[in-house]
């Protein structure tokens, strides 16, 4: 959980950027303002208003949870991958290539003969059909994805719950249990401020403010989104790479059905098996084919539009599209469910943005994928006009006999390549959302240095393959497979319009009928498609759902079981008399050490604590309530990760540490540096604390103004740098960095007791509590973990109990236990046990 640049400027000396962030959370001291707000907080939930004891009574809390959440100066969240050059946008370009557009190039091999099952149809059917497939590509890829809904990101980062974050924090919604309003300074947390304030705009804002119903309908949003994310993870391998194997009845129609079965299942098992491998050696392997496949198909089409000769150019006009759905009245309306599939994976330009750039994805598209899919269908659409007896396979009928057998190897790779990447989606997005407390804990493997999203989740990998087969072995033909495809496509489109709408009407300032008119055009054309693929239920079309019911009740009642274990810890923290009170325990016995405490709780003790001190009536000399939290944004820098704040009087050593990650941050706190990077922290508030409170009590000087503070950090005064070296010096030995003989500096703080006692008791300085704090880190450093258990009273409803006792209790059971998660080593933790009843 290192801050690697600020390690490498600590060893070579004074950090510069740390003391500029200082300086600036000094200014807010002076300042005061809503630091007076959140101090009252803290001492409304066990964190001491003053330094109990000293003569400095009268004094303001320095309140660092406040401070310290500060921007950190010269960064600006929104340039994220805006400004760059053009040859590393070019190279980003052809990256996508080979990662995004594989599931939406391989379309053309089963789009027709879905659209047409059982049935030779008319020239005037295959015009209709090709008109309604060039402008479904124009209006979805085109103009919503490319040119609106890439720019909906967050901060660079796209997928559903992107999407919900950026909704989120626009309203002020507390995504994660435990966000306090510190947290909204973070500096990817913010938005762009709109120019103008639109009354509809405002309004609606507010709705989502005061309605909770709207906030709870957001979430439920996203996590349907997510659940038929997963669903499209499964349908993709399946439909993929059996529509590529199916090419082989086509030079070979004596090979049986269950062979081209059993070939796919094979290749399935292959495929989620070198997963582990992860997405960047997976994926580049064969992202060559990729560019070569667009190529092949757009060398084909052209090659069919001119041998055919057949007036295919007549689909452009869109009263052929039209007239189609007209004349064949509800049989026109059922073949969209197959029209639709010339959009699956569209999703996937938004949802890997994360790992490329938005100039990159259109210029991709718009250069090469685009025009290549246009050239596949009107070639196959040519062809049919001549053959339409060959629609059951047409695509694999409209090549060439001479590159038959090159087409079929780079078609397979082509499938191979979209399945990998709606696989790794999946991974990536699961990842998020267990993250956001949406989905149980699972073991997570980080395959890439580079792009956190590219995760492995080996017990999600292992369940989607047994799906994977049985639904390729059960349903054996692409066409059930395909109806079951576009319930998961359009459902997953029409989830992103409904969430970009309100972002562009709440947040964008679009004014509201430019809104309404774009939404109505684009949802109504989604509506359409996803009532003809819903139609299709009965026949294959129940699969996804199935699946997102199964995984949306896992993530709901997994949220929903978090949700009231927290509002009951929050209900029931200890006060801050009882905390107060520990001074005038003689039983309580304090020992050299630091002891964290994990907790849930942003503010105030857990329950948790006095528990643990009634079973063993002795505590560290140092203890640390760490609270882990996890944020709404992709990021959070390196400098603001760490929030500390002191809990009770001085000489108590009780410190609360919040410690923020983003949904793309999960990999951070693997990390094996965390003790060290803790006490370095801690180092470092002990001393700018000090020396604020320092600087409150020169005579004849009011609050410090940022000028003074500045100049003590410059080093005019020789107690602050000697005070700054030693905690420099601490958190080097911490890190291991340097041999660290502690006699000379530490001979003041030996006379300093550690054992309470109800008199007043002197206020060490800040060199000798540094000096305690590398006493107690050489002692040292115990994980204090609560194993609480929630169970429902009996007096509950029986749906609460299910929820609670049973569906709960099961999902925690083969989930990942919060020992594992965090990371904790066994022969240092120290676990106690309870059971609330809620």
């Amino acid at each position: 959980m290192g801050d690697t640049e600020n390690e490498v400027s600590d060893k070579e000396g004074t950090n510069p950027s740390s003391f500029r962030t200082q300086e600036a959370q000094a200014s807010r001291v002076a300042n005061g303002g809503a630091a007076d707000a959140h101090a009252n907080t803290g001492q409304q939930h066990g964190e001491s208003p003053q330094r109990v004891g000293s003569k400095r009574s009268g004094l303001r809390r320095f309140d660092s949870m406040e401070l310290e959440a500060g921007r950190v100066q010269g960064f600006d969240p929104h340039a994220h991958r805006s400004e760059f050059s053009w040859p590393v946008t070019l190279t980003l370009a052809y990256q996508t290539i080979g990662v995004v557009y594989g599931d939406v190039g391989t379309s053309p091999l089963y789009v027709f003969s879905s659209t047409f099952p059982g049935q030779v149809p008319s020239q005037e059917d295959i015009l209709g059909a090709l008109s309604l497939i060039i402008y479904t590509l124009i209006l979805s890829p085109l103009l919503k994805y490319v040119l609106i809904v890439l720019h909906a990101n967050d901060n660079g980062n796209g997928g559903t719950f992107a999407l919900y974050s950026v909704i989120a924090r626009y309203v002020n919604y507390n995504v994660t249990l435990n966000q306090a309003p510190e947290d909204a300074e973070v500096s990817f947390y913010r938005l762009p401020t709109p120019s103008t304030r639109l009354k509809g705009s405002e309004y609606l804002k507010q709705t989502f403010q005061k309605r909770s119903w709207m906030q709870n309908a957001l979430v439920t949003i996203a996590i349907l989104g997510t659940s038929m994310v997963i669903g499209d993870g499964v349908l993709t391998p399946s439909i993929s790479v059996l529509s590529a194997i199916e090419g082989l009845k086509v030079n070979n129609p004596q090979i049986s059905q269950n062979i081209i079965v059993i070939i796919t299942v094979v290749i399935l098992i292959g495929l989620f098996s070198i997963q582990r491998f992860g997405t960047g050696r997976v994926g580049h392997t064969f992202s060559p084919a990729v560019l070569i496949w667009f190529l092949s198909i757009g060398l084909v089409g052209i090659y069919n539009i001119a041998k055919m000769g057949s007036p295919v150019h007549k689909a452009f006009n869109p009263y052929l599209a039209f007239d189609y759905l007209i004349r064949n009245k509800k049989r026109g309306w059922v073949s969209l469910g197959g029209i639709v599939l010339c959009i699956t994976g569209t999703e996937a330009m938004f949802a890997d943005l994360g790992h490329f750039s938005v100039k990159a994805i259109q210029i991709a598209f718009t250069t090469l994928v685009f025009p290549c899919l246009l050239l596949a269908y009107i070639g196959q659409a040519a062809y049919l006009l001549k053959h339409p007896e060959d629609i059951t396979n047409a695509f694999y009928n409209s090549i060439p006999k001479t590159v038959y057998w090159p087409m079929f190897v780079i078609a397979t790779c082509a499938a191979i390549i979209a399945s990998q990447a709606m696989i790794s989606a999946t991974f990536s997005v699961v990842s998020q959302a267990m993250t956001l407390s949406c989905f149980p804990r699972l073991k997570v493997v980080y395959t890439s240095a580079k792009h956190a999203g590219q995760v492995y989740i080996p017990g999600l990998n292992w369940f989607m393959m047994v799906l994977c087969v049985l639904i390729a072995a059960g349903f054996r033909d692409t066409t059930q497979i395909g109806n079951a495809y576009g319930v998961t496509v359009c459902s997953d489109m029409f989830i992103t319009t409904n969430l970009v709408f309100i972002i562009a009407i709440m947040i964008w300032q679009v004014p509201l009928f430019i809104g309404v008119m774009a939404y109505m055009l684009i949802g109504a054309v989604e509506l359409l498609y996803l009532s003809a693929v819903y139609y299709k239920v009965p026949r294959g079309g129940w699969v996804p759902l199935i699946f997102a019911t199964f995984f949306f009740c896992i993530m709901f009642t997994w949220n929903y079981g978090r949700r009231v274990k927290y509002t009951y810890e929050v209900n029931n923290k200890v006060s801050l008399d009882w905390v107060l009170g520990l001074e005038s325990n003689m039983k309580l016995q304090r020992f050299p050490g630091i002891g964290l405490v994990y907790t849930e709780l942003a503010q105030g003790v857990p329950t948790i604590f006095p528990h643990l001190v009634s079973n063993f009536p002795s505590l560290h000399s140092i203890v640390v309530f760490v609270c882990i939290k996890n944020l709404p944004v992709p990021h959070v820098q390196d400098d603001e990760r760490f929030l500390i704040r002191r809990i009770g009087p001085l000489h108590l050593r009780m410190f609360r540490c919040a410690v923020r990650f983003g949904y793309l941050d999960a990999a951070d706190r693997k990390a094996q540096r965390f003790e060290q990077q803790l006490m370095k922290n801690l180092a470092n508030f002990v001393t700018m604390e000090g020396n604020i409170h320092a600087l409150q009590d020169t005579p004849g000087q009011g609050t410090p103004d940022i000028e003074t503070f500045s100049n003590r950090l410059s080093g005019s005064d020789d107690s602050v740098m000697t005070e700054m070296r030693l905690a420099r010096r601490i958190s080097r030995n911490a890190e291991g960095d340097e041999e660290y003989d502690s006699t000379s500096e530490l001979e003041s703080a030996r006379s300093v007791t550690v054992t309470f006692k109800p008199a007043l008791i002197p206020i060490p300085t800040v060199e000798e509590e540094l000096a305690i704090m590398d006493l107690a880190r050489q002692a040292g450093v115990v994980y204090l973990l609560g194993r609480s258990d929630i169970k429902a009273q009996e007096s509950s409803s029986i749906v609460r109990r299910f929820m609670i006792n049973d569906f709960y209790h099961a999902l925690k059971r083969n989930s990942r236990s919060s020992l594992q998660w965090l990371n904790i080593p066994t022969e240092k933790l120290l676990q106690v046990g309870m059971i609330h009843y809620i």
